[in-house]
């Protein structure tokens, strides 16, 4: 009988804080403000602006400390129950900048909200590839101001085709001095080059999504060669065109020897949790229990938590990956 995955234990590191929300908290924050329940089905959306604009929809109903604080907390608490044991929840201060009167107030309310969670949970910093660069600069300083405060990364999100990877450089520097993670969205919509140029011109130590990459064996084996992580969501992409779940490219990654981390990008949209990640690479994508302790204790490795979590979450999925061989699990596959 097949081991509960919501029982392996790992690390969390692409979650976006709108997408995070539970659809009972979007439906009660509408009705509180008196509008009508944004549509937040994004299954159905076939290109990029369409599911922004869901997005942005949901985001609008969050306005205060409380709204964050909230959204955060009950984030953290589903993760926890899906094993998690260490969380970083990204977000872009702009979007919430004008509700909460400023960059700084909307990160301080992030950072409070991060401290009240049931479970250890940094902040990473985003700005957007279709801002621009000198917009990310600021980011990235108010990033840099906080790195001994709760944020763990500065990165860039939403659709990469919308600016030129070289300009971000002297952002992902700024943060890069202060000892942030660098963790830009690429190969998405963009091609494999794009992922290799987010390497060397930004210095990634993670990538968000970064399917592309498995096209090109040259930019497989830079990922490999510097354990540079790839943060797969696979609901994320039959929506959007980009892979079946069949045919998100995991276990080729995997063999290639690059670093693989579920996670599951915005639930509100796309309707499945971290759990519920493993459960599709077990059952569509045909990962063994193994492969899956190996994911999670690659996330874990990834992350930017602590020493002694870390230490002590992949202690636990050795457990756990010995109990499920112990049940006559597949052979033994070092995470």
């Amino acid at each position: 009988m097949a081991r509960d995955l919501a029982t392996l234990p790992k690390a969390h590191l692409h979650l976006h804080l709108t997408g995070s929300m539970r659809p009972s908290t979007l439906r009660e924050l509408a009705e509180r403000q008196g509008v009508p329940v944004p549509d937040h089905d994004g299954r159905g959306v076939r290109e990029w602006a369409a599911f922004q604009a869901h997005y942005d929809a949901a985001r609008a109903v969050i306005r205060t400390a409380d709204d964050i604080r909230r959204v955060v907390v009950e984030a953290a608490t589903d993760d926890a129950a899906d094993g998690c044991g260490w969380l970083e929840i990204q977000v872009d201060p702009t979007s919430y900048e004008p509700a909460l009167g400023g960059l700084t107030e909307a990160l301080g309310a992030v950072l409070a909200a991060a401290g009240d969670a049931p479970i250890p949970t940094g902040v990473v910093v985003a700005s957007s590839w279709a801002r621009s660069p000198e917009h990310a600069e600021r980011l990235a300083r108010l990033a840099a101001r906080y790195a001994d405060d709760g944020v763990v990364g500065f990165g860039l999100s939403n659709d990469e085709r919308r600016g030129r990877v070289a300009d971000f450089a002297p952002a992902f520097r700024t943060a890069g001095d202060a000892g942030l993670l660098a963790t830009p969205h690429s190969g998405f919509y963009t091609p494999a080059a794009h992922v290799r140029d987010c390497l060397e011109l930004l210095g990634a130590d993670r990538i968000g999504h970064g399917t592309a990459a498995a096209t090109d064996p040259a930019t497989l084996a830079l990922l490999a060669e510097r354990q540079v992580a790839l943060e797969i969501c696979p609901t994320s992409y039959p929506p959007l065109g980009v892979h079946d779940l069949a045919d998100v490219p995991i276990r080729s990654l995997l063999e290639a020897g690059v670093p693989v981390a579920l996670a599951s990008d915005d639930p509100l949209l796309f309707g499945v949790g971290l759990a519920g990640q493993y459960v599709i690479g077990r059952e569509a994508i045909g990962l063994s229990d193994d492969e899956l302790a190996a994911i999670a204790a690659h996330g874990i490795r990834a992350s930017a938590a602590p020493a002694p979590i870390k230490r002590r979450l992949l202690a636990r999925v050795e457990d756990w990956r010995r109990a499920s061989a112990g049940r006559g699990g597949s052979p033994c596959v070092s995470p």
